[in-house]
């Protein structure tokens, strides 16, 4: 019975509570949706309850990142830089490498291709995949944005990107549909990163963005 409790809280918790709040920046009307969430939610804990295959759907459908966006498919982008680095200090990530126009979440984490790039104008898109927070490891990519859900505005992310170290600062965070492509909606007024996981945490229900906008030097 402990093991069922360790193993559900986290997914109950997150769709009790934590969503909600996050949704309601995009759906703040109640509506059906949210009857048919809590519907979702208990029958798919049925479902893992007896072990009907949840980890190999999970990693079937999650660490492909061109299944994430299926209706958007990244661009094949030709640029001099195909990697940098992310660091979450908050999150104990340190130097995890983000592949530019990638596609296998299990070996770093990917920049989708035709978002902008990291110290320029427009919105770096950064998917990583995530498992139970129980099973989070800052250097396995399989579980790397796991405690995601724990980020709050004003935390730090910083990006390695040719050379030059920026800083990001959390100023929002919001949960969308699957089928929602805001996710990879572009700014142009300023330098910008999302990091995009699925959540509710060990599941593919819906997605995470957790925005972030370039912190100028002081003496810019």
């Amino acid at each position: 019975m402990m093991i069922l409790v360790w193993v559900f809280w986290p997914i109950v918790s997150f769709s009790l509570f934590t969503s909600p709040v996050l949704s309601a920046v995009v759906s703040p009307v109640q509506n059906d949706e949210n009857s048919g969430d809590q519907s979702r939610l208990f029958s798919s804990l049925g479902a893992l309850a007896i072990g009907i295959g949840a980890e190999d759907e999970s990693t079937l459908e999650t660490t492909n990142a061109n299944t994430w966006f299926p209706t958007k498919p990244q661009k094949k982008i030709v640029t001099s830089v195909t990697a940098y680095t992310l660091s979450i200090p908050k999150l104990g990530i340190r130097d995890a490498a983000v592949i530019i126009g990638g596609d296998d979440l299990q070996k770093s984490l990917i920049h989708y291709g035709g978002t902008g790039l990291p110290g320029e104008y427009g919105t770096a898109v950064v998917f990583g995949h995530s498992v139970l927070p129980q099973f989070f490891s800052g250097t396995n990519y399989k579980s790397i944005f796991s405690t995601l859900p724990s980020m709050k505005i004003g935390d730090d992310i910083y990006v390695t990107y040719d050379g030059v170290r920026y800083r990001y600062k959390v100023f929002d965070m919001i949960v969308t549909k699957p089928t929602d492509l805001s996710p990879l909606e572009q700014r142009f007024d300023d330098s910008y990163i999302t990091l995009v996981t699925c959540v509710p945490p060990g599941t593919l229900w819906e997605r995470l963005n957790v925005k972030a906008r370039l912190v100028k030097p002081e003496n810019s």
